[in-house]
């Protein structure tokens, strides 16, 4: 049986350290997950993914067998305000335990590494290779799964499956949506704010903007997946101007595009630069695309894949739900790994104040974890 209080106490040693990205720097920790991996019998190093920054890959070969991975990231969200109780201090209350990445995604490594004790104890049960790789920069690009898959194209080490640790709420998600975040800069002139019409407002050109694109968004939630729901489009940020008496001559936004399996982030792109030249003549609105700062694609593994029907199984769930988040599957699937997305705590929680995950669900994702694992890994 998982073990409650050892989780407990390993998810708020993982909270105690400052992982909010940026900067990142998951380097300590990750040296305190592959210590504590290599005491239940894993040969566990660090990949190196940048200054301070470091993924765990830990591996426990156990005769012949397909290789299972358990995936997920070390890094948080900034903490930002409203917080009830300090963010780096893991603190319970009414059965829940609050603190920043307690839900996304430490709860889940935390599980993860109780059930990896637990199949190290019981390795006459299963037969193959377990892979743990809890990595660094998800929440920004994911440089450390990135890292994990072209390695293992490097060596010619097949990944056969993986399980996701995000938080789902402890239900088996067979997909998950893309992300793709440009920064846009509308274009002005600058004059004195007494002679305004000597200049261009890059304001108020960006407010006409902003209907273009709320039009945009309405028009790609025609596009409909089972499990994801609409694709969508989102202005998720905005700043512009440079003194209360000058008329702008730049505003830029930020758009989060969440994309659907078989939607490409590079096509996503280019409808979103047409919609731009569009703008122009319609409108007389001057916007360039300056920088994409994420771009990541959506992924899904059908329901009739192994580790789909044997998580359902380990879960008495009757199908598979969707993410609608972004996550690293789409990597992990890019060399023929299938997987799922399972963990405590749910995304409605992620990236707020007072994050929380249940205790109950993260000894019921640690059992979830092993079962999964010892049906996969039959001798």
């Amino acid at each position: 049986m998982a073990d409650a209080a050892q989780i407990g106490a390993l998810l708020e040693r993982l909270v105690a350290f400052d992982t909010q990205n940026p900067p990142g720097q998951e380097a300590e920790a990750a040296r305190f997950l592959a210590a504590t991996v290599a005491g239940f019998g894993f040969t566990a190093a660090l990949q190196e993914v940048a200054a301070g920054r470091a993924n765990v890959v830990a591996r426990l070969d156990n005769g012949p067998g397909p290789t299972l991975a358990f995936n997920s990231h070390i890094d948080t969200v900034p903490v930002g305000t409203g917080w009830s109780s300090d963010p780096l201090r893991l603190v319970e209350r009414d059965g829940r335990l609050y603190g920043r990445g307690a839900c996304d995604a430490k709860g889940s490594i935390a599980s993860m590494t109780e059930a990896a004790r637990l199949l190290a104890a019981r390795k006459a049960d299963w037969s193959g290779t377990l892979l743990l790789t809890f990595v660094a920069d998800e929440e920004i690009n994911s440089t450390g799964s990135k890292h994990i898959v072209e390695d293992a194209k490097a060596r010619q080490m097949p990944i056969d499956a993986v399980i996701i640790g995000e938080p789902t709420s402890n239900q088996v998600h067979a997909a998950h949506k893309g992300v793709l975040r440009p920064l846009v800069r509308v274009n002005g002139q600058t004059a004195h704010s007494s002679r305004p019409e000597l200049g261009i407002n890059a304001i108020q050109k960006a407010g006409l903007l902003l209907s273009l694109l709320d039009a945009e968004d309405k028009k790609l939630r025609g596009r409909q997946h089972d499990l994801l729901g609409p694709a969508t489009l989102t202005v998720t940020r905005i700043a512009g101007g440079i003194a209360d008496n000058v008329v702008p001559d730049s505003c830029e936004i930020v758009i989060d595009r969440r994309l659907l399996p078989g939607e490409e982030a590079d096509a996503a792109l280019d409808a979103l630069r047409e919609l731009l030249v569009q703008a122009k003549e319609d409108h007389d609105i001057s916007a360039d695309v300056v920088r994409v700062r994420t771009a990541s694609g959506a992924a899904e593994t059908a329901a009739s894949s192994p580790i789909v029907r044997v998580s359902l199984a380990a879960n008495a769930q009757a199908a598979p739900e969707g993410f609608t988040g972004g996550c690293d599957l789409v990597h992990f699937r890019a060399i023929g790994s299938e997987g799922i997305i399972l963990g405590p705590g749910s995304l409605d929680q992620a990236h707020k104040p007072d994050e929380f995950v249940p205790k109950t669900e993260l000894v019921h994702a640690a059992e979830l974890y092993r079962d999964i694992a010892l049906a996969m890994l039959k001798h």
